[in-house]
């Protein structure tokens, strides 16, 4: 009989330590989905903005470009290159 208890003993503890080993993997899975969540849910708050209830397009805020977006527009297009090129010329 103590050969077969401690079978069985080895057995449950065979046992144990895969279930510690599985509730461990567990573990590390579902912190690595909440860092994920956490990481989405960031990424929303900072897109709020771009919300469809912020898009309304008879808004004051979204009808007019600031002169500031207009001014990067600008600079950032071939219109500004062509312009300053024209006006070069213009002075001679």
């Amino acid at each position: 009989m103590n050969r077969i208890e401690m079978i069985k003993a080895a057995a449950e503890k065979s046992q144990i330590k895969k279930a510690i080993g599985n509730v461990a993997i567990r573990k590390k899975s579902i912190k690595e989905e909440m860092k994920l969540h956490k990481k989405l849910t960031k990424s929303m708050k900072k897109a709020g903005h771009q919300a469809p209830s912020s898009l309304e397009a008879f808004a004051p805020a979204n009808m007019y470009y600031t002169d500031k977006e207009t001014q990067d527009f600008i600079a950032g297009s071939s219109i500004m290159e062509t312009y300053q090129s024209m006006r070069s010329q213009d002075e001679y």
